[in-house]
C-alpha cells in the first residue's frame, strides 16, 4: 500500500515505523523540518517537510497515488482539512482524521462525521479510547489489560503472575484438567522483557506477564485461577481533569453503578467545567502532588486512582505518592516510551499509553484481508487480531492442527454465532467464524494473507 500520515507527532512517528516495516510505502509529511530529518534517517520512510492540508504539499508527497491517508497532526481542524482536500482533488480512497475537540464529538453534533458532509471515513478520538480502555481496567480488577473481542463475547486480558499465583511452576496442559470449566487459552507469555508464544509444555514463573483469551462469561473466574480475587472497586480517585480525565469519570459514572468518586484538577475553571459536566463525582480544586490534597480525595480508602493528567512525570509521581498513601492500585496515563519502562520497578500496577491505543485503533483500519479489530499489546511485541474466516482461507474445514500455522501465530478462541470455542488440535473452523488470535510482530503480513479475500470467492 501507499500511505500518506499528516503529522509526525509520537502517533504519526509510530505508525509509520510500524506501516513501513510491512513493505509499505510510507510518506510522513510535518512542519518541523528537524522531525522530518530524523524520521528519514532512521526509517525507510519518504519525509516532506510542508504544511499537511496544503494541496501542492499533498500532490507533492505521492496523494494522487495513495491508497490511504492518515491526519494525525496537533490540529483537528488540519486533520479535516486535509481529508477533505485528500477525497476533492486526489481521490484517496481511503481517509482517517484524529480528532481530539470534544466539541466535534458530542451526541448532539452526532452527524457532522457523515459521509455526506465531510469526507473522512474513520474519525479517531485517543480521548475516548483512553477512558474506554482506563474504565475497562478499573471495571475488572486484578488485569493490567482487557481487551474486549467479537462484540465482547471474548476478551483478552493481561495479569502479573506474582509468588503466590496458584498456577505457576504448572505446565500449561494441565490447566485444562485444573480448571476444566474454564474456557481460557494463554497466547503469550512476557518474561524478563522477552515475549514468546508458549506451548503446551511450558510452565508460568513468578514475575510473568500473561495474555490469555477467555470466554467473557469466564474472565472472573479465570482471574480467579491467576491468584486475582480482588474486589470490585467502589472508591476511585482520578488525577486530572482535562479531556481524558473527564471522559474516564463520565464512562464509570454510566458503567459502574454504585461508585465513590472523586477528581482533583488543579485549573479552577477547568474544575469548575468539570464538576458540571459530572453527575455524582466529587471536584477538588489543587495540585494532584499537594498530600493534603490527596488526603482530603481520601486516597487512603480509594482501592484504586487514576492518574490522567497532561504530564507524565505528574502522573507517576502522583501514582506513587497514592501508593504511599494507602491506595490499593493505581492506573497511570504514560506517554514516554521511556518512562514507561520503569513504571513496573517503581510499583505502578497499570500503564495506559494513549500513543498505543490511537495506533491500535488506526491499524484495525489498515490491515487486509477480512479483519474485524487490531490491538497492538505493550513493549510492541505484536498484535492481538480477531478475523473473518471465509470459504477461500486455507484455514477453513481443516484441523487446526493440520494448518501448519506460520511461525509467530496462535490462536486463541473460535467465536461461532454465539459460541466461544477454545481450539484444540482437532477443531475445525468453518466460514464466518471469528477467529481470535496473537500474531507477533514479524508474522501479521501471514495473518493478511491468511484471511485475505481471493478471486475465487466471488
Amino acid at each position: 500500500m501507499q500511505i500518506l500520515i499528516c503529522g509526525a507527532g509520537r502517533v504519526g512517528r509510530h505508525i509509520a515505523r510500524v506501516l513501513a516495516s510491512e513493505d509499505n510505502e510510507v510518506t510522513v509529511v510535518d512542519s518541523d523540518a528537524s522531525i522530518i530529518e530524523r524520521i528519514a534517517a532512521s526509517t525507510d520512510v519518504r519525509g516532506l517537510v510542508g504544511h499537511a492540508s496544503h494541496p501542492d504539499v499533498l500532490e507533492r508527497a505521492g496523494a494522487r497515488n495513495a491508497d490511504l491517508l492518515i491526519a494525525a497532526t496537533a490540529s483537528d481542524e488540519v486533520n479535516i482539512v486535509a481529508c477533505e482536500v485528500a477525497q476533492a482533488l486526489f481521490g484517496v480512497p481511503k481517509r482517517i482524521a484524529r480528532v481530539r475537540a470534544q466539541n466535534y464529538l458530542a451526541p448532539v453534533y452526532a452527524d457532522l462525521f457523515s459521509s455526506k458532509h465531510v469526507a473522512i471515513d474513520i474519525v479517531i478520538s485517543p480521548e475516548m479510547e483512553v477512558a474506554r480502555s482506563v474504565a475497562r481496567r478499573i471495571l475488572v480488577p486484578g488485569a493490567f489489560d482487557l481487551i474486549p473481542l467479537a462484540r465482547d463475547r471474548v476478551r483478552l486480558v493481561g495479569v502479573r503472575c506474582d509468588a503466590e499465583c496458584p498456577v505457576i511452576n504448572t505446565p500449561l496442559r494441565q490447566l485444562t484438567g485444573l480448571f476444566p470449566e474454564l474456557s481460557i487459552e494463554v497466547v503469550v507469555i512476557l518474561r524478563q522483557g522477552q515475549a514468546f508464544i508458549p506451548d503446551a509444555d511450558d510452565q508460568l514463573l513468578a514475575g510473568d506477564d500473561v495474555y490469555f483469551v477467555a470466554d467473557t462469561q469466564h474472565v472472573v473466574r479465570a482471574l480467579a485461577a491467576f491468584g486475582h480475587e480482588e474486589r470490585a472497586h467502589r472508591r476511585i480517585a482520578v488525577l486530572g481533569g482535562g479531556n481524558v480525565g473527564l471522559a474516564v469519570v463520565q464512562q464509570l459514572e454510566r458503567e459502574a453503578g454504585e461508585m465513590s468518586i472523586k477528581l482533583v484538577e488543579r485549573d479552577k475553571r477547568r474544575a469548575e467545567f468539570v464538576a458540571e459536566a459530572v453527575a455524582q463525582t466529587t471536584v477538588l480544586c489543587g495540585d494532584a502532588l499537594d498530600p493534603d490534597l490527596l488526603e482530603e480525595a481520601g486516597i487512603a480508602q480509594c482501592e484504586a486512582v487514576v492518574a490522567v493528567t497532561d504530564d507524565d512525570q505528574t502522573n507517576i509521581l502522583g501514582s506513587l505518592l497514592a501508593k504511599r498513601g494507602g491506595a490499593q492500585r493505581c492506573v497511570t496515563l504514560i506517554n514516554q516510551k521511556s518512562f514507561a519502562g520503569l513504571a513496573p520497578s517503581l510499583g505502578i500496577d497499570t500503564i495506559v499509553s494513549p500513543n498505543a491505543i490511537t495506533v491500535s485503533t488506526i491499524l484495525q483500519h489498515v490491515r487486509r484481508g477480512r479483519i474485524r479489530s487490531v490491538h497492538a499489546l505493550r513493549d510492541n511485541v505484536g498484535e492481538i487480531i480477531e478475523a473473518e474466516a471465509l470459504d477461500t482461507s486455507m484455514l477453513v474445514k481443516k484441523p487446526i492442527g493440520e494448518a501448519r500455522l506460520p511461525d509467530g501465530i496462535m490462536i486463541g478462541a473460535v467465536v461461532r454465532g454465539d459460541k466461544v470455542i477454545i481450539p484444540r488440535s482437532d477443531t475445525r473452523i468453518l466460514p464466518q467464524d471469528s477467529v481470535i488470535l496473537f500474531a507477533a510482530r514479524r508474522a501479521v503480513k501471514a495473518v493478511e494473507r491468511l484471511f485475505a479475500v481471493r478471486l475465487e470467492y466471488f
